[in-house]
């Protein structure tokens, strides 16, 4: 299985160059753009599996569980790097994952319903604690600001030669890189034990759904 972390040498000024010169990159967005950033090719015929299991993971990619565990790995990457850096997937098939930058804008909501979950630019005290959507008198002032995350498609370190970064600069990029490639391999270890682990069933569900119908009057 092919892994994609590397342990690199903190002490050695020229390894860490070496490292983030020569790391695989991949568009950020569009290719018409030309911005590039660190990244990976986690196309499932490239990560040097077995063929049943490359088979299992073609069928698990439409599988909700599955896809909600990978996205589960990358929102922590994210928050453990308070969000300055994320991964997303791009590429026509969504083969590639690529390290962005990002960040958390504070929202300016202060109340919410308890009841069907309606944020309200407006407290308690200013409008009374009546839901606006659902009508009923739960709601309540927010006890801790609310944040958004937000994505940067900006380039990262395109065509920087580095030899103007200082130690602590570089050791602090290469620990995020180095972090990011951990992140690859913790979505293909992931992977593989479903695949090896877990069985794939079909499931028949119903949706409950609402209409409007005619119903005959009753004499009274």
């Amino acid at each position: 299985m092919k892994t994609f972390k590397k342990e690199i040498d903190m002490k050695s000024r020229e390894e860490m160059e070496q490292f983030l010169r020569n790391h695989f990159r991949y568009f950020t967005a569009n290719r018409w753009n030309g911005m590039s950033s660190y990244a990976n090719n986690m196309k499932i015929y490239n990560l040097g599996l077995p063929s049943e299991t490359e088979d299992k993971l073609y069928d698990m990619l439409e599988v909700e569980d599955v896809t909600w565990r990978i996205s589960e790995l990358i929102s922590d990457f994210a928050m453990n790097h308070d969000y300055e850096w994320q991964a997303g997937w791009n590429g026509r098939s969504s083969g590639y994952l690529v390290l962005h930058t990002g960040g958390r804008k504070k929202l300016e909501y202060k109340s919410r319903c308890t009841k069907c979950g309606q944020l309200n630019y407006k407290n308690v005290a200013e409008s009374g604690c009546k839901c606006g959507r659902c009508g009923n008198e739960t709601r309540v002032n927010l006890t801790s600001p609310i944040y958004q995350p937000y994505t940067n498609w900006k380039s990262v370190d395109q065509d920087e030669d580095f030899e103007d970064w200082d130690m602590d600069e570089l050791k602090e990029r290469v620990q995020v890189v180095m972090d990011f490639d951990q992140l690859c391999d913790d979505i293909i270890a992931e992977a593989v034990y479903m695949a090896n682990e877990c069985d794939i069933e079909e499931e028949t569900y119903y949706v409950e759904q609402t209409r409007k119908v005619l119903s005959p009057r009753v004499p009274a």
